[in-house]
């Protein structure tokens, strides 16, 4: 568990140097989107950046996965926020506002709260098909349906938001395939990682999130991504690892604690994105 949690908020680290510097990249492009935003994005330095901590946050991402209950690991990320922060300062040379500091406070008691009312445990580390088979189809489902609603509404907010929840959709179940395929590597070597449709299954995911990613950051602004980023994510990912790999989390009269420390995550990450405007700046 130690372990899963030192690797989880690397993960979280290093993800939100990644954002930051793909949230400056894509923010230069105007007016492209899809394939046509990549091939731009390619050839700019900071998104060179950006892809280098993704990739990083993958890797601890991937170790922690090993090591822990996925319920427990992919809501340490939700880290990534108060940490994008820290990082945005010194490039902006400035310094956070005393309310920018009181509100990364709230995230990560929320986070506290709800991990220790929680207590996320167990699990294993496969999931038969009979349980990926509705997961894929509902989970993929939903991603669909939120770039169809993109592609009816002119709103920079809802286009952002809309966006973000497909990214976050698509990160929880890239993590729930990488814990599979990690699991294989680790039970049986680099031929078993190699043969097992889960470690195709994360790439594909992957990309598509980073894809939908990249699209919500130049779509509108961050106030309406990142809410929907991060927190969606640990959402799915959580119910991910009940459904798939029957891991657990307490429930009964948890259930007050583990609301309460959500809805300080929730004001705490919808604030952040507000009350620190340079953050926002630095991004775009």
């Amino acid at each position: 568990m130690v372990l899963a949690v030192l690797f989880a908020v690397l993960g979280a680290v290093s993800n939100a140097a990644g954002t930051a510097f793909q949230r400056k990249a894509a923010s230069t492009v105007p007016g492209r989107s899809g394939l046509r935003l990549l091939l731009v994005l390619v050839r700019r330095p900071a998104w060179a950046i950006g892809i280098a901590g993704v990739t990083g946050a993958a890797v601890f991402q991937a170790l922690a996965l090993v090591n822990g209950p996925m319920a427990l690991v992919q809501p340490l990320f939700m880290l990534e926020l108060p940490f994008a922060l820290l990082i945005a300062v010194p490039l902006m040379h400035r310094r956070p506002s005393p309310e920018g500091w009181r509100t990364i406070a709230v995230v990560v008691a929320g986070l506290a709260l709800l991990l220790a009312a929680a207590a996320p445990s167990g699990g294993r580390q496969q999931a038969s098909m009979q349980r990926w088979i509705p997961v894929l189809a509902l989970v993929l489902g939903a991603i669909a349906v939120a770039v169809l609603l993109v592609r009816s509404s002119s709103s920079p907010l809802f286009r952002a938001a809309a966006l973000a929840s497909g990214a976050a959709l698509g990160n929880a179940l890239t993590a729930a395939l990488m814990k599979s395929a990690t699991g294989r590597l680790a039970d049986g070597g680099l031929t078993a990682f190699l043969t097992t449709w889960q470690t195709y299954g994360f790439a594909v995911t992957g990309i598509a999130a980073l894809m939908l990613l990249e699209n919500a950051l130049q779509a509108g602004p961050l106030v309406a991504s990142q809410p929907a980023l991060t927190i969606g994510d640990a959402a799915v990912s959580l119910l991910l690892g009940v459904a798939l790999f029957d891991e657990s989390v307490r429930t009964g009269w948890w259930l007050l604690p583990e609301v309460a420390g959500a809805g300080l995550i929730l004001w705490g990450v919808t604030r952040l994105t507000r009350v620190v405007p340079h953050l926002v700046d630095v991004m775009r």
